[in-house]
């Protein structure tokens, strides 16, 4: 049987669609905890809404798996005399890909919709045109003025995000926006349910950590890590598919969506438990690629690693086509891949000495 049934694509495209931008990831949490309830023991929240169920909470040894749940977004900046809406990023939002766009601005009063306007093609001057600057694209919400604008509810300080929902595209092309990270919170409350389905009992804890605010910083993994205070993290995030057009891959990378989970190489990365977990793959026959990455990941991988005087981490990311887009894209069989390489790897540390090996 599938990883992926049926339940569980449901409550994929129910997170996925539910808007959770960074610093307001709340609703989204409620809707992951949910999820994770029958198979964890209990819930650990923080201040700022990282999430963590865990498993066998009085064992001495501590384990996290980790994703973040934020999604890029806009903040309202400056609202023009004549109505328009200008923003600034919350996270790092394409201002390419903006014009055009159907976007949610959140307000106390609910969800007010507007659109990117963009000048017609007709009114353009070709080889003097302006693309898209963060200075240059606004929002439109049908109002004639400033204070139309603010009487729908609408103020500096609002956030924004883009209501584009998931699809499947070809019947193995997940499809939507924050598939950056939410992918992650998904693939982690699978293995939880694998391991209750599974009836595994673990020798040490086990912290399936949905952290917030990782667009921004790695903020939220940088605090729940001194909180939970570890002795191993493994974190799944994305990663670039760069077989698309107008990507150098001697500077990327090669990294084919479809081909399996990848396996990052860098100083935050333990070397031990990186071969642990290439060993896993090895072993359990799980398709895998292989990605450096120079000074640092660029993912909570960081903030776990270098917390607490050095927490042995690894790095395991999907493929992803098209990131901090509305059309963000993976592939379903690495979806399921990183899931079953996540939980056979958890099962190789069989007692308490094991984590002495990944210290050595």
């Amino acid at each position: 049987m599938s990883i992926l049934d049926k339940k569980a694509i449901t409550f994929l495209e129910n997170y996925l669609n539910n808007a959770a931008p960074t610093g307001y990831e709340s609703s989204g949490q409620k809707i992951w905890m949910e999820y994770l309830k029958p198979y964890v023991d209990e819930f650990i929240t923080d201040i700022y809404g990282t999430a963590v169920g865990v498993i066998n909470p009085q064992a001495k040894y501590k384990v996290v798996i980790e994703g973040h749940s934020d999604e890029i977004s806009w903040y309202v900046n400056y609202i023009s005399d004549d109505g328009l809406i200008y923003v600034i990023r919350n996270g790092g939002s394409d201002h390419q890909i903006a014009p055009s766009k159907w976007v949610n601005i959140h307000t106390k009063k609910g969800i007010v919709k507007g659109v990117f306007g963009w000048p017609a093609i007709h009114t353009r001057k070709a080889g003097k045109e302006e693309t898209p600057k963060l200075d240059n694209i606004f929002i439109d919400v049908g109002a004639k003025d400033k204070k139309g604008v603010e009487k729908l509810g609408v103020h500096v300080g609002c956030v924004i995000t883009y209501p584009d929902e998931f699809k499947i595209l070809n019947k193995d092309k997940f499809v939507c926006r924050a598939i950056d990270n939410r992918a992650g919170g998904f693939m982690i409350a699978q293995v939880a349910r694998l391991l209750k389905e599974n009836k595994i009992e673990l020798p040490f804890g086990l912290y399936i950590t949905n952290s917030v605010q990782e667009e921004v910083g790695l903020r939220g993994a940088e605090m729940i890590t001194e909180t939970l205070k570890p002795d191993l993290a493994i974190v799944t995030d994305v990663c670039h598919d760069t077989t698309t057009p107008m990507i150098n891959k001697k500077e990327q990378g090669l990294i084919h969506m479809g081909k399996g989970p990848v396996i990052s190489y860098a100083p935050a990365v333990q070397n031990n438990l990186r071969e642990r977990i290439i060993e896993t793959a090895e072993k359990q026959k799980i398709p895998f690629q292989r990605l450096a990455s120079s000074r640092y990941t660029g993912t909570d991988t960081d903030a776990f690693a270098y917390s607490n005087g050095g927490v042995a981490s690894a790095l395991i990311s999907l493929p992803l086509r098209y990131m901090h887009t509305t059309v963000e894209m993976v592939h379903r069989d690495d979806v399921e891949n990183v899931i079953k390489l996540m939980y056979q790897t958890l099962l190789t540390i069989k007692d308490g000495e094991s984590f002495s090996y990944f210290k050595s």
